[in-house]
C-alpha cells in the first residue's frame, strides 16, 4: 500500500545557500512551479528541499551535493536529506535506524533537473526528473574570436554580481596553477573589483608546491609575470607526507581516482591556507572549465569516442544523462558527481567556494560551440581549442595577452613529474575498498 511522506528531515542549514539574488523563499517557490525553467532563475549556489502535500522536490546548483534517503519508520517513510553519506549515515543511527543504512542506498539529486518524490510505498517507486537548464547546442559561428569573446564576458557577468554579493573588504583567495581555468579567473576577477572601485589587494593567488617544488609553481610565477600581477602570488610549500589519498576518500565520499587524487592535494593546500589565513573564508577557483569546453583526453576512457564527448548534450557536466543505464543514481555522473572534489574539500576547512566556470550562462556559451565543426573528428583540433579560445577572450575583454600553457591536471602539477607518478597511481581499487571500510 502507497504511504505518503511522514516527514522531511532537512539536514542542510538555510544557512548554507549562498543566494546574490532573490530570497530562500522565492526560490523554494520556483522548485514548487509547475514550469521548472524558473529555477534557473536562482542564482547562487543551493541545495533545495521542498514539501507541498505528498510531493516532496529537490534541486540543486552543479558545483555543490544533494542527498537524499529513504527510511522506514512506524509512522510512514521519511526522507532524510543532506549534503554527505556519513551525514545520512549518523541520522538513522541517532534515530535507531542503523540497519537500514548502506551508501549505495543514498540518491544523489542530479544536476540541472528537479526531482520529484510522490506516493511511497514497497517498493519504492523511482523519482522523475524535470529538467531546468537545456541550453541550445551549436548555434554559435565557428568564430574562434566571437566566441572568446562571448565566453569571457559570461565569466566576468557571473564574476560581477557574486562579488557584489560578498562583504565588500573580504579577502579572496584563488588555487592558481597558471594554467587556462585558474589563470583566465584571477585576471577576470581582478578586472571586475578595478570596475567594481574595490581594492585588488584583497585578491591572492595560492599555488601548491610539494615539497617546495613542483611544475605548477614554475608555471604560476612565469604567468603572474608575464601579467605583471607578481604582487598576487603566494606558494604555499608542503611535504609529501601532507598527501593522504585514503582521508581524501573519507572526506569526498568517493573512489574515483582523479577526483580522490585531486581531493588530497586540494586539502594539503586548504589546509595550509587555513593555518595562515584564520579568517578568510572565500575561494574562487576554475573547477569546471575543463568540462565546459571538453578538455579531457578522450583516449585514457575507452568509452569516449571523439563523436559521443562533441555531440552528447553536457557530457562532461553530467554524464550519460539520467535516463541512462550508466547514470548512477547513488552519485549521478560528469562534474555533478565530481564537484565533491572542489566542495566538501572547502568545506571541510570553512571554505566558501565559487566557480563562474559551473554557472549556466557560461556553460550555455560553451554549449553553442560547434564542436563537431571546429573539430572534424580531429583530437588535436578539441584538444587545441580551449587555449585559443580563453587567450582570445581574455584578449578581447580585458586587453590582456594571457600565457597558454600545457594542460596538467591539478595533482601531477603540484610536485616534480617524478613525484608525481609516484604519488598518484589510480588505484581505484584501493580507494574503492577503503571506502566500503569506512562504512562496514
Amino acid at each position: 500500500m502507497n504511504r505518503q511522506i511522514a516527514e522531511v528531515i532537512n539536514l542542510i542549514p538555510d544557512s548554507s545557500q549562498h543566494l546574490w539574488s532573490g530570497d530562500l523563499a522565492s526560490a523554494q517557490r520556483a522548485l514548487l512551479a509547475a514550469d521548472p525553467a524558473g529555477v534557473l532563475e536562482i542564482h547562487g549556489s543551493f541545495a533545495l528541499v521542498v514539501q507541498e502535500g505528498e510531493r516532496v522536490v529537490l534541486a540543486r546548483s552543479l558545483e555543490r551535493p544533494l542527498r537524499y534517503f529513504l527510511a522506514k519508520a512506524t509512522d510512514g517513510p521519511v526522507l532524510i536529506v543532506a549534503e554527505r553519506i556519513d551525514q545520512i549515515r549518523a541520522e538513522l543511527e541517532r534515530r535507531g535506524w542503523g540497519d537500514q543504512f548502506h551508501p549505495s542506498y543514498t540518491r544523489m539529486a542530479p544536476a540541472h533537473h528537479v526531482t520529484t518524490l510522490r506516493l511511497i510505498g514497497c517498493p519504492d517507486p523511482s523519482p522523475s526528473y524535470r529538467r531546468f537548464f537545456d541550453p541550445p547546442r551549436g548555434t554559435l559561428p565557428p568564430d574562434l574570436d566571437v566566441i572568446g569573446r562571448l565566453y569571457i564576458e559570461a565569466l566576468c557577468g557571473e564574476l560581477g554580481p557574486w562579488l557584489r554579493a560578498q562583504t565588500p573588504d573580504a579577502p579572496i583567495g584563488v588555487p592558481f596553477s597558471g594554467g587556462i581555468d585558474s589563470g583566465s579567473v584571477l585576471l577576470c576577477l581582478y578586472k571586475v573589483l578595478l570596475d567594481q572601485g574595490q581594492a585588488p589587494a584583497r585578491l591572492k593567488a595560492f599555488t601548491l608546491a610539494l615539497d617546495g617544488d613542483g611544475d605548477d609553481a614554475r608555471q604560476a610565477r612565469e604567468f603572474l609575470q608575464k601579467t605583471g600581477l607578481e604582487m598576487l602570488g603566494e606558494t604555499i610549500a608542503v611535504p609529501q607526507a601532507a598527501l593522504d589519498p585514503l582521508r581524501a576518500v573519507a572526506v569526498i565520499e568517493d573512489y574515483k581516482p582523479l577526483d580522490v587524487e585531486c581531493a588530497a592535494v586540494n586539502l594539503a593546500l586548504l589546509q595550509e591556507v587555513r593555518t595562515r589565513y584564520p579568517e578568510w573564508r572565500l575561494l574562487v577557483d576554475g573547477d569546471g572549465g575543463d568540462e565546459n569546453l571538453k578538455d579531457y583526453p578522450i583516449e585514457a576512457n575507452s568509452e569516449l569516442t571523439i563523436r559521443s564527448v562533441v555531440n552528447n548534450r553536457m557530457l562532461y557536466q553530467e554524464g550519460w544523462g539520467v535516463e541512462s543505464l550508466k547514470h548512477s543514481l547513488t552519485y549521478t555522473g560528469g562534474y555533478s558527481r565530481g564537484c565533491v572534489r572542489g566542495y566538501a574539500c572547502a568545506s571541510r576547512y570553512g571554505f566558501i567556494g565559487f566557480s563562474p566556470y559551473t554557472r549556466p550562462s557560461v556553460i550555455s556559451v560553451a554549449e553553442a560551440i560547434p564542436f563537431a565543426e571546429l573539430t572534424r573528428g580531429s583530437h588535436e583540433r578539441l584538444y587545441a581549442l580551449k587555449g585559443e579560445i580563453v587567450r582570445r577572450g581574455v584578449s578581447a575583454v580585458l586587453g590582456i595577452e594571457m600565457p597558454v600553457y600545457p594542460k596538467r591536471r591539478f595533482q601531477h602539477g603540484s610536485a616534480t613529474a617524478e613525484t608525481a607518478a609516484r604519488l598518484f597511481t589510480g588505484d581505484e581499487a584501493r580507494y574503492r575498498r577503503h571506502f566500503l571500510t569506512l562504512h562496514a
